[in-house]
């Protein structure tokens, strides 16, 4: 069920438009604007009604805040007000509103515009998903990577927690896609993405197709050693699928693995992070591959084997 969020300071038309919506819709509503921003970039709207004139700060004004911010830019809104003027209803709609509904409202108008924004939002949706979506694999592609890693990154600074960043790829790969063919490789790229995926479940991590044969993970909450493990058990899992690379040799299909661990701070950037994981790489390479090699907060070495 979809969720819609009131943000009204009048208790009864909040109860009034709950009612409308409530048999349709899972309906929270707030009384307060401060209310309507902390629920917004908490849960997941499908649609907001927001209510224009409320004391200390009106919906105009949240209007602007929930725009700028962007985990709740994207959230339609939809302003409700007895402001019938044009000039405040072009000022709702220059700000980013979707809709405008003057009172009295009626409850047939208020279903109506409701159903047709979630309708939009819904196929915007789809729309995004597919766009941010490695089609190959089915896991996000590296143009979600590179929109929820700075929203991810400024969560993790605003509640101080560990964040770790690691970047993998496939052994040899080239040689692999020589051998057994283009075709034998999607499968060995698609194989690698769903073992890695298997592992990288939790509402803390993150993890997509960088290019290529190349991944891309993270995770907040995790000190360096418990993100060191996990990573080490993924990298088992791949060699343990037991793709044959070198028939010859019983040569296994394998990855390498490079990280690190930060506390981000306010002056500090993910891109540069995600360079230092991208050396660690570089390094499990160098030092034989098949391994995981991860920077600590400290940026001293943790490597396997």
């Amino acid at each position: 069920m979809e969720k819609v969020l009131i943000v009204d300071d009048s208790l009864v038309q909040a109860a009034q438009l709950k009612s409308i919506l409530e048999d349709d819709y899972d309906v929270t509503t707030v009384h307060t604007a401060a209310e309507g921003l902390s629920a917004a970039s908490s849960d997941e709207f499908s649609l907001i009604l927001l209510d224009v004139v409320m004391p200390d700060m009106d919906g105009f004004m949240l209007l602007k805040k929930l725009q700028d911010e962007l985990i709740t830019r994207h959230i339609p809104v939809i302003l409700i007000t007895s402001l019938a003027d044009i000039e405040n209803e072009q000022r709702g709609l220059t700000l980013g509103a979707v809709d405008y509904i003057v009172k009295p409202f009626h409850p047939l108008i208020v279903k109506a515009r409701v159903n047709t924004h979630i309708k939009l939002y819904q196929y915007r949706k789809q729309v995004e998903y597919q766009s941010m979506t490695d089609q190959l694999t089915g896991v996000a592609n590296r143009r979600k990577h590179d929109r929820i890693s700075v929203v991810k990154w400024q969560e993790a600074v605003r509640l101080k927690v560990p964040f770790s960043i690691c970047m993998f790829d496939i052994d040899k790969f080239k040689v692999y896609n020589d051998t057994f063919g283009h075709p034998a490789g999607d499968k060995v790229i698609s194989s690698v993405a769903k073992t890695a995926a298997s592992f990288l479940r939790r509402n803390t991590d993150f993890f997509a197709r960088y290019g290529g044969e190349e991944f891309v993970a993270f995770s907040m909450g995790d000190n360096a050693e418990t993100a060191f493990g996990h990573l080490k058990k993924i990298r088992q899992a791949v060699e343990d699928l037991h793709i044959p690379h070198n028939p010859s040799t019983s040569q296994w299909v394998t990855i390498s693995i490079g990280g690190v661990t930060v506390i981000p701070q306010m002056d500090s950037s993910y891109d540069a992070y995600l360079k230092i994981a991208d050396t660690m790489l570089y390094d499990a390479k160098r030092f034989g591959r098949n391994r995981v090699v991860w920077a600590n907060e400290s940026l001293k070495q943790l490597r396997e084997k």
